[in-house]
């Protein structure tokens, strides 16, 4: 004789449910329009000399230096390489601080050198000169920067702006 096995439970499956009770589920929203990226990039900041004119300058420390003078630039580039700084209380001198790597800010500038390094800069006293090529080049040595001189008459690279 045989015996048949064991009936096996079935699983507890709730009913489904009769669409016509069942809760309206909302729509799914739009998804918001994303703004559009522009493909060109912004125009790049313009520099000019009249805008640094005035400003006081600040070491890297956050020292002052003094207030920016003149401002020389690269007669090749067209980039500012050095200013001029009124320092002292009474025997007020212009005093060179090089502006390359200068940090622009809405009331100053800061350089990336030391006071100290431009207290002992070269004594340039140009009496409204131009700089001779022997200044230019002792003014890039004093503050460790590469000189070369152009080829032109005058072997000058900085212009007064």
């Amino acid at each position: 004789m045989t015996t048949s096995p064991d009936p096996v439970p079935a699983p507890d499956i709730p009913p489904i449910p009769d669409p016509a009770t069942v809760p309206d589920i909302p729509p799914v929203p739009e998804p918001a329009a994303v703004p559009e990226i522009p493909t060109t990039p912004p125009p790049a900041a313009t520099w000019t000399a009249s805008d640094w004119l005035g400003k006081v300058v600040i070491d890297r420390a956050g020292d002052k230096i003094g207030k920016l003078h003149d401002v020389y630039v690269d007669v090749e580039t067209d980039t500012p390489q050095f200013g001029t700084v009124k320092e002292g209380f009474f025997n007020r001198h212009l005093t060179f601080v090089p502006l390359v790597g200068v940090t622009v800010g809405p009331d100053e500038l800061r350089v990336t050198v030391l006071s100290a390094e431009v207290n002992s800069a070269p004594d340039l006293d140009l009496k409204g000169q131009e700089m001779s090529q022997a200044d230019e080049s002792a003014l890039y040595h004093h503050f460790e920067m590469n000189y070369t001189a152009i080829a032109s008459e005058s072997g000058r690279r900085l212009a007064r702006r």
